[in-house]
């Protein structure tokens, strides 16, 4: 789904309230509104603190929390995908 808007004032905060919402990440945000990962990152970090600094604080502890645990979803990821793989002869 292409999600496009011409005012990015009101595309940091759908972007914020989305990813407060489905305790999401910057990529399934972009994912879900049809974004780069970078425009993702660039309006909720850093417009969405000029424009409601209060959703940002929100924001940024569920990106801070993602952050901290993205090596470990990266390991269990490597995990299922050679636990998958069939043994080689």
């Amino acid at each position: 789904m292409v999600y496009v808007q011409t005012n990015i004032a009101e595309r940091c905060r759908s972007l914020g309230e989305w990813i407060l919402a489905n305790n999401g990440t910057v990529r399934s945000a972009a994912l879900r509104f049809g974004v780069s990962k970078s425009t993702v990152h660039k309006d909720v970090t850093e417009r969405l603190q000029e424009i409601d600094r209060a959703l940002y604080l929100r924001v940024r502890a569920v990106l801070d929390v993602n952050k901290a645990e993205r090596h470990l979803r990266g390991g269990d990821a490597t995990r299922r995908k050679y636990r998958s793989e069939k043994p080689r002869i």
